[in-house]
């Protein structure tokens, strides 16, 4: 098991007050190496919230999330940190690429960290960017490129450290309807071909069904489709 989600509550604003506003309620779910999910639901139903958990980009209010039979529900912000750029990549609906850097500099950049570049790490980001067919575009900057290479670049740098589970909140949401099913196809080839287990929070009913799984988000809770 990759990920285990066990009794998850999250809520915004002082637990008990008036205001308080509850949005995920002792939620479960479970992940396997290799899956692609498909979580949808209504606006403000708390899918970008979970896929927050689930990516430690937040902390639930109760519950534990495991991953490789780890808890990381306790893991400090500078074990957090560590824990998202080894294991996690992330594709969200603005590609969020560094204006100023080409395409290659953005593809290389969960790398810096780490420290010097190598060999090996750049031959990986060579492949991929030949595999998703940007590879003419690398000294290009960001307000030089359509909006789908844009996408297919973040894409790249969401898998260039190797990770094991890439998390895309709405990905296909800013593009156009050739471009959306364009990389549709591309994040679910990748994670077939590369074996990595796949999330995605959307509104699209294609890219939903492209996935193995599909769940719907609803008072709080996950019910499978």
């Amino acid at each position: 098991m990759l990920l285990q989600l066990k009794q998850i509550s999250k809520g915004y604003g002082k637990s008990g007050a008036h205001s308080f506003r509850p949005v995920l309620k002792e939620l479960d779910l479970e992940l396997e190496k290799g899956q692609k999910v498909a979580i949808i639901g209504p606006s403000g139903s708390g899918k970008t919230t979970l896929l927050n958990l689930v990516g430690a980009l937040d902390t639930p209010d109760s519950g534990e999330v495991m991953f490789n039979g780890t808890n990381i529900t306790g893991f400090n912000s500078t074990q957090l940190a560590a824990f998202r750029n080894k294991n996690l990549g992330f594709v969200f609906q603005l590609h969020h690429l560094m204006p100023q850097l080409s395409l290659w500099e953005n593809v290389l950049l969960p790398l810096l960290p780490q420290g010097k570049v190598t060999k090996e790490q750049k031959d990986w980001a060579e492949y991929l960017i030949k595999k998703v067919g940007i590879s003419d575009q690398r000294n290009q900057k960001p307000s030089e490129m359509s909006g789908g290479e844009c996408q297919r670049t973040a894409v790249v740098r969401a898998l260039i450290n190797k990770p094991e589970l890439i998390l895309a909140d709405e990905p296909t949401g800013a593009l156009d309807e050739g471009n959306a099913n364009a990389l549709s196809e591309l994040l679910v080839h990748l994670s077939e071909e590369e074996g990595v287990t796949l999330v995605t929070v959307t509104h699209s009913a294609e890219l939903a069904q492209k996935m193995d799984t599909k769940y719907l988000l609803r008072n709080g809770k996950l019910e499978k489709e």
